[in-house]
């Protein structure tokens, strides 16, 4: 039986967010390396400039790297770098930047416009986009300039690399940027098993915003543009913006310890595992239905209105999320014992 941590209370009934988890041992190692002594300020110290080396041999893309304090402002920023005033950005409509990034990519963007496309288990098709762009031409309407995609989505699953080019060839055709929301990305691509590269520039995504934090980074997210003069400017418009860190070096140092030997993806494929885990025991539950696959890390599920107030008296921490379900997430810190704890409880809440 799991029992609690009296240094860290209610630590194991944490499954509302990824966020909740600390900081991994790894990051939190090169986060305090870089702590001993000086270093350059703004990003000209050289745990920067390794990181950025360690990101390219990574993508296998000479690209441009920034980096910033979190997703909203890295989704932001960097879909306002690729849109004038009066374009428009093409979204899910249950995506991040549409429900829950409180009209910053319109402010960043002094008010480009966010259409939404109807969703198919929170990923955009290639004909929904289309029906975006082609839906009006005239210049009383905001110009599309950019589709933006989640990976993964917010309800867990993931998009294929067929599903990213496709879209990705409908925008080229019609003069559209790719932006890649990547705040769960490690979570992705542990689930598909494909490169970093095969999933974004080589399928035709021109940035991503790489989220660290959800997978046990202290703080910050890295922006990469696989074209570099998209990024020409991008440092001005991070200092303008608030996001131009006076000690880079502890948004960037925690990022080498997790590139080095793949533990992104090991903490990834952990995170995954735990959900598959507990969709698995889910699944068997009388009463507890399963709303969408279990692709990455997190587990979504049709709870009755008692279960769910048994559960939140109980003490378990999670969202109530799109169309009413039950959002289960979990994170590199996520244990077997907090999984089957939480399945026993489920299995008794619901029969109660």
């Amino acid at each position: 039986m799991l029992t609690r941590n009296p240094d860290q209370p209610g630590y194991f009934l944490q499954f509302a967010s990824d966020n909740s988890a600390g900081i991994c041992p790894e990051a939190l190692e090169a986060f305090n390396r870089a702590n001993a002594g000086f270093a350059a300020s703004y990003g000209n110290d050289e745990s920067t400039a390794e990181v950025c080396k360690s990101l390219r041999r990574l993508f296998d893309a000479d690209a441009e790297i920034f980096f910033v304090f979190n997703g909203t402002a890295a989704n932001s920023t960097a879909l306002a770098s690729l849109c004038q005033s009066y374009q428009a950005v093409i979204c899910s409509d249950i995506a991040h930047v549409e429900t829950d990034e409180c009209g910053a990519p319109e402010f960043f963007s002094n008010g480009s416009k966010l259409l939404s496309s109807p969703s198919r288990q929170g990923k955009l098709t290639s004909n929904g986009v289309l029906d975006v762009i082609t839906r009006r031409t005239d210049v009383h309407y905001p110009r599309p300039k950019v589709v933006t995609l989640t990976q993964s989505t917010e309800l867990g699953t993931v998009y294929q690399t067929g599903e990213i080019s496709g879209i990705a060839k409908v925008a080229r055709e019609h003069g559209l940027k790719v932006h890649m929301d990547g705040a769960r990305f490690a979570n992705a691509i542990a689930a598909l098993n494909v490169s970093p590269a095969e999933i974004t520039w080589k399928a035709g995504v021109d940035v991503l915003c790489f989220g660290g934090t959800k997978m046990g980074l202290p703080i910050g997210e890295a922006i990469v543009f696989f074209d570099r003069r998209l990024g020409e400017e991008f440092a001005y418009r991070c200092k303008q913006a608030g996001q131009l860190a006076s000690k880079m070096r502890f948004l960037s140092a925690p990022w080498l310890s997790m590139i080095r030997d793949n533990v992104w993806l090991t903490h990834a494929s952990h995170a995954n595992a735990m959900a598959r885990q507990l969709a698995d025991k889910i699944a068997r539950i009388s009463g507890a239905e399963l709303l969408l696959p279990t692709q990455a890390n997190g587990v979504f599920v049709n709870l009755p209105p008692h279960a769910r107030e048994r559960l939140q008296a109980k003490g378990w921490a999670f969202y109530t999320f799109i169309g009413g379900g039950a959002r289960f997430m979990c994170s590199w810190a996520t244990k077997e014992a907090a999984i089957e704890h939480l399945a026993h409880d489920i299995e008794q809440s619901v029969s109660c």
